[in-house]
């Protein structure tokens, strides 16, 4: 067997399951990896290793379960009672939850534990963790979940839990090369996640399979899901006024691998996004200022000197919208949401950048955020798969976007992406 901590998710229940691997076997070579590679990475923030073994064996004491075993790596603006939660702020140094959020207590309820905390941007907005690109140092690996996908792209963590509101799993995902899942809104509960924008945030996963991401979104509400490759899937490459800013090598690329999908059985067209649409691209960042402006209303009237400039641009935009136009921006938004559902009667999944390109060098601005803006107004599912390599031998992806509520499908259409990819590489 190959080093455990290098085994998919579904491959490790398979081994745990036969007895051939132990989650604290698992855990420990994690750890090692961790200790080997993140004074250089600096995906983690905080790590307890005898308490992420203890809870190992708590688990292989424990047996079957739907996460048996599994460790995950926390996005640092989800609360953990164990491990200090910042929330990528200098206002919250050494800060302890009272409380896990949610998501982590289900990790923990179907058998899974937590690894340790993994970085994030500064309140999981545009200010850079120190993290670095695992196939790259000296490239940026996105934000905001950029710990998160760091770690599993680097072989510290099988699966991390990330968050989006408006790009900040499918961007990263891209740049690191491996799978990002930002579910329909609401599907994994946001309690105890520090709210930003409560409209739009989500919480995600990131692995390196859409497998084990299927398996672990749904061994959170205690289901056994795989999700194998749709059979000819009905897919279409969605243009819009965002493909302006698009490079020609990722261009190229979702034009290769939609012919690649095409001549893999795949019915493939065309779209072009409604006009309609359009004009909601760049809201979404007018209704994400205000409700950050909001979120953060204690922290902006005690600590403001410890934001970052560029933080401080971010919630200074929401300081001129009033509550009347704050409401106009959610109607337009649901009105948008019923729109897009027409698009998915003849369509499976939606073919779309999650970014401009490769990872950009150096680590002091994580890239455009511009490529999930709209998907994350609208609510749908999302799943970045890698698909190509870029100039610079970076990985690029696609995203595979769904209809509302349609998530396994999505998976589906997206691991048939992935396995028409790899199957090209």
């Amino acid at each position: 067997m190959e080093s455990p901590n290098r085994l998919s998710v579904l491959q490790a229940l398979r081994a745990m399951e036969e007895g051939s691997l132990t989650s604290e076997a698992l855990t420990q070579a994690c750890l090692e990896r961790i200790e080997e590679r993140n004074g250089q990475v600096q995906a983690f923030t905080a790590v307890d290793a005898g308490w992420a073994l203890a809870q190992a064996r708590t688990a292989d004491r424990a047996g079957a379960a739907p996460l048996r075993g599994i460790p995950f790596a926390v996005k640092d603006v989800l609360d953990t009672r164990h491990l200090a939660t910042a929330y990528g702020s200098p206002i919250y140094a050494g800060h302890r939850p009272a409380v896990d959020a949610a998501c982590v207590a289900r990790v923990r309820e179907f058998g899974g534990l937590v690894l340790g905390k993994a970085a994030t941007s500064e309140f999981a907005t545009q200010t850079p963790s120190r993290t670095r690109n695992p196939l790259n140092l000296e490239h940026t690996p996105g934000g905001s979940s950029s710990g998160s996908a760091a770690a599993v792209a680097d072989f510290m963590a099988p699966v991390a839990f990330g968050t989006q509101t408006t790009a900040s799993t499918v961007r990263p995902a891209s740049y690191c090369g491996i799978v990002g899942y930002k579910p329909t809104f609401g599907f994994l509960n946001t309690a105890g996640l520090k709210p930003l924008s409560p409209s739009q945030d989500t919480i995600t996963l990131l692995a390196r399979t859409v497998q084990d991401t299927a398996l672990c979104a749904f061994g959170l509400h205690g289901m056994r899901v795989q999700a194998g490759p749709l059979e000819r899937p009905r897919l279409a490459v969605c243009l819009s006024s965002q493909w302006d800013a698009v490079r020609p090598e990722m261009a190229e690329a979702i034009e290769r691998i939609a012919a690649a999908a095409q001549r893999a059985g795949a019915t493939v067209r065309r779209m072009r996004l409604p006009a309609a649409l359009e004009p909601l691209i760049g809201m979404q960042g007018r209704l994400f200022a205000f409700e950050a402006r909001q979120s953060l209303a204690y922290e902006r009237q005690h600590h403001a000197a410890l934001f970052s400039p560029r933080l401080q641009a971010r919630l200074a935009g929401g300081e001129g919208i009033d509550a009347a136009q704050y409401l106009a921006m959610r109607q337009r938004a649901l009105a948008g949401r019923q729109a897009l559902a027409g698009l998915f009667g003849d369509v499976d999944a939606i073919l779309y950048p999650p970014a401009q390109g490769e990872a950009d060098e150096g680590i002091a601005d994580s890239g455009s955020a511009q490529f999930g803006a709209l998907w994350s107004l609208m609510h749908v599912p999302c799943v970045c798969v890698p698909i190509a390599r870029g100039p610079r031998g970076l990985p690029m992806g696609v995203q595979a976007i769904g209809a509302y509520g349609d998530d396994l499908r999505t998976l589906q259409a997206a691991a048939f992406i992935h396995h028409v990819a790899r199957q090209a590489a």
